[in-house]
Parts: structure tokens; C-alpha cells; sequence
């Protein structure tokens, strides 16, 4: 079928529905009717068939004639070839199946590739999105997990994707921990008028510091107006380069930044660039000049704004603050100063930020302005993508049973705890294992339990974290795709078949069979819808019934003992086919698989 050969520019679905329509338009046409009739879609039945045509009742209002007649005449004036299955069902509905050497035609050439239909794009993707200074909590964990899923999700399709962390390092956190750090410490040589960061030391500043000394500058400044005062002159003292604040700066992230590295390395998300807010301070004088020469500059309380309001607009658009009072930036500033960075070094077609959905209106004020001042070429997209939040049982952002925000960390550990205890107590650990495997073992499913669970959620909505319904193996559930992966690895290990064996299968033996090579042969539309909508659940969705097809097939055949060495060798082709498609979407989620269980 020489239309496979245009598998690597489209979607399989587009190609083989395109492709039977020629087939079925050439029947309407014999038959006297309009060929464009003879348009056909996969069938939401494949219990009935793969394929259908409902043109027939097009044709009935236009040549006045029952639909049945119609489907029967074309249905008879078809070419049957290269179906096991054509026919006309009443009222007039033609059904089609491909034969089975068709479907394996698709299957084998489409199952687990990816075609690059986002070649020449650039995208950069703003995800993460951390406080320095500040350990990292379970709200940071949904722009983790989406944001590395749509940066791989975007990659399988061909695009170049940059992913950047944009660290918040520059704002008023930082002017507390030097304001507090003063009080504490007067004689400490960075607080000096003549402190020389080339010659001067001062001691070292530790994790276990921050951990304390933020939270208590920050509820000192609630408290204290005096103080709260002091830590907005230290940050905007701190942004205009004084040389002793900016040392404390680099003491700070020398100890912030592997700490959020060692939790990202965790989760499986990885970024491309390492960009903070601080970045973005050598483009700030480029920012105003833009918006000083396109006259949007104005002076409001002593702060310099833009306006951006629209007149269609039907709910109120405040201006953008570019400039405090006090002369320091503000978050529109550092983001408007990003997207200048972003277009020097990438020169992207797109910017995708995910962040809370709470944040819309700041990125609309955000992308009107970088509109406005011309920052960007107008193809450029810019894209907010917003997620809801992490509930608990309650329906309530969740919390830790003292009611604080719940570290990351401590909700990763709580995980891979909660995953080694429930190993122990079934029959998916191996004696063999040392404490080391096992441990290592249960920190993969803990997070597959946990990134899994996230994102088989819609971006834009709340969930309920519930993690004993996450840690089941049965379900739409990470440990459930996890234990099916390791299943296919005992079979083809008791078999001495490679993961990457080249089998082709050549026979299918049974209608479950047939369902799964036709999903397999659409992984492809899977992803590249998943591309387009900017949404891992559609992965997820897939990957649970792919995984419980096989779980199907795999309980209604005894691969193994399979008496018949063809039979056995064909199902051995499935299988590969399926751990290939069932990887492939695991990756595309950022989830580690195990080798066994």
C-alpha cells in the first residue's frame, strides 16, 4: 500500500481514511452518484466494524432514493480487495473492515513512531517556575509534570523545544533573607558600604539557613511595616547591582539550585535552560526604551504603567506596572524583559507558559503589552496554558495534617514509602531483589503514581490527590501501565526474545487482536493530537487502553505454551508492538518504567 509512504508528513488516521474514500468514492461514481459520497471515518463500533460510510444518506435527499438502495448498489460496485469486511447495513450505513495483511500493513509501519509534523518549529516552553530561597511545595508539582510531558510531547513531534525553569531569584524573597540577614549578622562584611566582592568573604550561607530564615522574614514583614519596608529598598538595592546584596544573591542560589535540581532529577523533569528572573535584568533598559518609544509609557502614584485595556473588553484589564515607586521591577517587568531574552537567543514561533490557572489575567496584561511595544514578530504565539489545583479529600488545596503546604519533597518520599510497603506486602518483589533494588524500585512507581495520577487529569482542572487510589495496580492507575509493561518483559524474557526484536507478525488470530493493532496503528494521532491540544491526559487515556487491551489478550492466550510455533511467533510480534507503543507513551509522560514486578 504505497500511501504508508506518506506516514512521516501525517496522521496514519487521515491517510487511511483518504485513502478507503478513493476506494469507496470510485464505487459511488460507477454507480452514477457524486464520488465526494463516498467520504469515510473510523467507526465508534468496532465491535461492527473499523470503518464507515454514511454518504448514502447524502445521496438519498440528492437522488432521491432510499439510503439502503444506495449503500447496496455501491457496496456491490466496490472493489473488496483489501477489506475482510464490506457491507451495507440498513438504513444505509456502509460498514468496512480492512483485512487483516492491510491492517498489519498500517500496524507494523505506524505502531510507536511519531511523524515530524512539527519540524521547523521553535518552542519555548516556561515551566516550573520556583521561588529560589524557598523550598519546593506541592503546588510546584502539576508545572513540572505537564510542562516536561508537553516539552517531550512537542519533541516526539519534531518540533525544537526549549524548556526553562524561569527562576524566581530577583524579587522581594530575596530582599528579606538580606534584610533579616542584616539584623542578624550587622558585622557580616557584605552589609559594608566598602565590601569588595573580589577580596571580601562572609560565611557561608546552608539550606537549613533559608529554610528557616525565610519563613520568618516573611511573617516578620506582615507584622512589621518598618521591616517590610526595608526588605523592598534591599530588593530594589539588590537590582540595581550593590555589590554586597549581589553576593549574598550568589550565596543563595550556589545552595538553592541543587537542592531544586536533586527534586526536578526525582520527578524526571529536566530543563534546558537554567534562566531566572535575573536573567532578564540586562534586557529591562531594552523593555522601557521599546515602551518609551511606542509613547505606552505612563506615570501612575509614582509608578510607571501600561495601559492595555481593550474597548471590546468585558471585564476590566488593569494597566501593566513596569516600574515600582521605588524604581525596582515587578513580575510584568521580568516577564516582558523574558520574552525579549527569548527572542535573542531562540527566535521561537511559539512561547507556552504553564502556570496556575489563577495567573491568567497577569499573562494577559503580559502579552498585550509585549503586543503593544512590538516585542515580538506578530507570528509569534504566545500561549498561557493554566492548570487547576492539587486537592485534597476535602476538595481543598491540599495540606499536610498540621494544615501547612506539603514540601515536594516530603510528598515524593511519602510515595516511594507508601509503593515499598505496598511491594512488601504483595507478590511484586522479587527475594532476590538486595534493599537498595527495592527501594529503587519503589521510588519509580511511587512517582509513576504520582505523575500519572496528575496527568490523566484535563491541565485546566482541579483533582483530588488520593494517593492509595494512585498506588493501585488495577485501574488507570501508573503502577497498572507499569505491572503491564512488566509482563510483556517476563514473556519475551521466558521466550529469549529481545525488547527490540524485528519479528513481523503476518497472521491475526482473534478480534481482540485486531483492536489492538488498529489502536497501535493510530499511537501516532494520539501523540499528535496530544501536540496540538496541549494535553498529556490524551496520552495517558491511550496508554490505559492500550495496556488493557493487551491485558485482554494476554488472559485469553497462553503465549508461552502456545503449542503452534507460528501462532507463537505471531503473538511474539504483537507483543514487541505493544511494549514499543506502551514505552513510547511512558516516555512522552516523563514515567520511568521498571524491568520487572
Amino acid at each position: 500500500m504505497s500511501k504508508i509512504a506518506q506516514f512521516k508528513k501525517g496522521k496514519i488516521m487521515e491517510i487511511i481514511t483518504e485513502f478507503l474514500a478513493g476506494i469507496v468514492g470510485d464505487a459511488f461514481e460507477k454507480c452514477g452518484y457524486d464520488r465526494s459520497m463516498g467520504r469515510v471515518t473510523m467507526s465508534d463500533r468496532l465491535d461492527l466494524c473499523q470503518f464507515q460510510c454514511n454518504g448514502a444518506f447524502e445521496g438519498a435527499k440528492r437522488y432521491k432514493k432510499a439510503p439502503f438502495i444506495i449503500a447496496d448498489e455501491v457496496v456491490a460496485a466496490m472493489d473488496k480487495s483489501l477489506f475482510s469486511k464490506a457491507e451495507a447495513v440498513r438504513p444505509g450505513f456502509i460498514n468496512l473492515t480492512l483485512s487483516d495483511g492491510e491492517l498489519l500493513k498500517f500496524a507494523c509501519d505506524a505502531a510507536g513512531e511519531v511523524p515530524a509534523v512539527n519540524a521547523g518549529e521553535t518552542i519555548v516552553i516556561d515551566y516550573g517556575g520556583p521561588n529560589v530561597a524557598k523550598p519546593l511545595h506541592i503546588g510546584h508539582l502539576r508545572s513540572a509534570v505537564i510542562g516536561e510531558s508537553i516539552k517531550r510531547i512537542l519533541k516526539a513531534c519534531g518540533a525544537r523545544v526549549i524548556g526553562d525553569i524561569h527562576l524566581g531569584d530577583w524579587g522581594l524573597q530575596i530582599g528579606l533573607i538580606i534584610s533579616e540577614l542584616k539584623h542578624r549578622h550587622p558585622d557580616w562584611r557584605c552589609f559594608a558600604p566598602d565590601f569588595d566582592e573580589c577580596s571580601d568573604t562572609f560565611p557561608d550561607i546552608t539550606l537549613e539557613d533559608l529554610s528557616e530564615i525565610y519563613p520568618f522574614a516573611s511573617k516578620k514583614s506582615k507584622e512589621d511595616d518598618g521591616f517590610k519596608r526595608e526588605a523592598l529598598k534591599a530588593t530594589a538595592d539588590l537590582q540595581k547591582g550593590k555589590a554586597g546584596y549581589m553576593a549574598v544573591w550568589k550565596k543563595i542560589m550556589a545552595v538553592s539550585v541543587p537542592d531544586l535540581k536533586q527534586i526536578y532529577n526525582r520527578l524526571n523533569v529536566s530543563f534546558d535552560c537554567w534562566y531566572g528572573e535575573s536573567d532578564a535584568e540586562k534586557y529591562v533598559d531594552k523593555l522601557m526604551e521599546a515602551l518609551r518609544g511606542k509613547n505606552l509609557v505612563r506615570e501612575s502614584d509614582g509608578a510607571l504603567v501600561v495601559d492595555v485595556a481593550k474597548d471590546d473588553d468585558t471585564a476590566e484589564i488593569p494597566p501593566v506596572i513596569v516600574k515600582k515607586s521605588d524604581g525596582s521591577n515587578i513580575y510584568a517587568t521580568t516577564d516582558l524583559a523574558t520574552i525579549i531574552q527569548r527572542q535573542c537567543d531562540f527566535s521561537p514561533n511559539k512561547i507556552l507558559y504553564i502556570t496556575d490557572s489563577r495567573q491568567s489575567l497577569h499573562f494577559e496584561q503580559v502579552f498585550r503589552c509585549a503586543r503593544l511595544a512590538q516585542l515580538i514578530p506578530d507570528d509569534t504565539a504566545l500561549e498561557f496554558l493554566g492548570f487547576g489545583t492539587v486537592n485534597g479529600p476535602d476538595g481543598k488545596p491540599f495540606k499536610t495534617r498540621d494544615g501547612g503546604t506539603m514540601r515536594l519533597e516530603e510528598l515524593l518520599n511519602m510515595a516511594s514509602a507508601a509503593a515499598l510497603e505496598k511491594l512488601n506486602e504483595s507478590a511484586h518483589m522479587s527475594d532476590e531483589e538486595d534493599n537498595e533494588q527495592k527501594t529503587d524500585k519503589a521510588e519509580k512507581i511511587g512517582i509513576a503514581a504520582i505523575k500519572f495520577g496528575d496527568l490523566i487529569n484535563q491541565k485546566s482542572k482541579d483533582y483530588i490527590f488520593d494517593m492509595s487510589k494512585f498506588l493501585a495496580f488495577e485501574g488507570k492507575t501508573g503502577p497498572y501501565i507499569l505491572y503491564t509493561v512488566t509482563r510483556i518483559n517476563s514473556i519475551l524474557k521466558k521466550l529469549n526474545v529481545p525488547y527490540d526484536s524485528n519479528i513481523k507478525p503476518s497472521e491475526i488470530y482473534s478480534d481482540i487482536e485486531r483492536e489492538l493493532y488498529l489502536k497501535m496503528a493510530l499511537s501516532a494521532d494520539t501523540v499528535i493530537k496530544a501536540a496540538a491540544d496541549r494535553a498529556p491526559n490524551i496520552i495517558c487515556e491511550n496508554l490505559y487502553q492500550t495496556a488493557a487491551l493487551f491485558s485482554r489478550f494476554y488472559h485469553d492466550n497462553r503465549i508461552i505454551d502456545e503449542p503452534n510455533a507460528a501462532k507463537r511467533e505471531n503473538w511474539t510480534a504483537l507483543i514487541i508492538t505493544v511494549r514499543k507503543v506502551l514505552m513510547l507513551y511512558l516516555n512522552l509522560l516523563g514515567i520511568e518504567a521498571v524491568d520487572s514486578m
